[in-house]
């Protein structure tokens, strides 16, 4: 019920209302309407997110195509990635972590600043075409990128970025960050790769070799305290040089 940058919405949608807008579609004649820009607050934070709000009929167009994106894309997107994707999110990124990233030591976390706003049009439109070859689609994607919007109703056009709050704005980012995951499971995470397996620690060895002496010599109390610092320490050199594996989430 919440209006875009015209008075309509939800109230009063039927099928009389969604037949022309077909037709237009068929002739090419549907022109996306700029949507109305807000902005609203940002946990921890004095600045205010961006929020585009579109028009009804133009909320609807961008489910219909979303719907026809995810459905081909969604199998063919990383394994890795689980922003803005049907039963993934923060917590399964989380059980990966923990379930997967055994013995890691070096954490490097990343930010895309303003993701939406920075996609580029031109780098997008060509990713999509790469798979997808009717170009009505193209176009119809490629204007709404275009639309610009109105703030104070002023209208400002878009050189860049997806607006923030458009329903089609999670998907196309995917399909755009896909080239990222691409390249770093195809050609970062292989080069980064060394050595077969950890060796020894040191340390480890040499408490395992006491406690075995203190042992066989009969001084079983000893061995047993040895034994319980033995569990603390890491069995293979957690800083090993020549060994070496990158994981990737995102």
């Amino acid at each position: 019920m919440t209006p875009g940058s015209t008075d309509e919405t939800v109230e009063g949608m039927s099928l009389a209302k969604i037949m022309p807008l077909i037709d237009d579609l068929r002739h090419e004649r549907y022109r996306w309407q700029p949507v109305r820009r807000g902005y609203i607050e940002k946990k921890h934070s004095n600045k205010k997110r961006p929020l585009g709000v579109p028009t009804w009929s133009d909320k609807l167009l961008q489910e219909v195509i979303r719907l026809i994106l995810e459905a081909y894309y969604e199998p063919q997107f990383s394994q890795y990635s689980h922003g803005f994707r049907r039963q993934r999110g923060c917590h399964t990124a989380l059980r990966e972590i923990y379930h997967r990233w055994v013995g890691t030591k070096w954490f490097i976390e990343g930010d895309i600043t303003a993701c939406f706003d920075s996609l580029n049009h031109s780098v997008l439109v060509s990713i999509l075409r790469e798979r997808m070859h009717d170009n009505r689609f193209l176009r119809l994607i490629e204007n709404l990128l275009r639309a610009g919007y109105l703030e104070e109703w002023t209208y400002h056009v878009t050189l860049s970025g997806s607006p923030p709050g458009a329903v089609l704005s999670p998907v196309l980012s995917n399909i755009y960050l896909s080239k990222l995951d691409a390249f770093v499971e195809q050609t970062l995470a292989p080069t980064s790769t060394r050595g077969t397996r950890r060796r020894i620690n040191p340390p480890w060895e040499r408490l395992r070799s006491a406690s075995t002496t203190l042992r066989l010599a009969g001084r079983l109390q000893e061995a047993r305290r040895l034994r319980r610092h033995l569990q603390a320490v890491p069995s293979l050199d957690p800083h090993e040089p020549t060994y070496r594996r990158l994981r990737y989430l995102r």
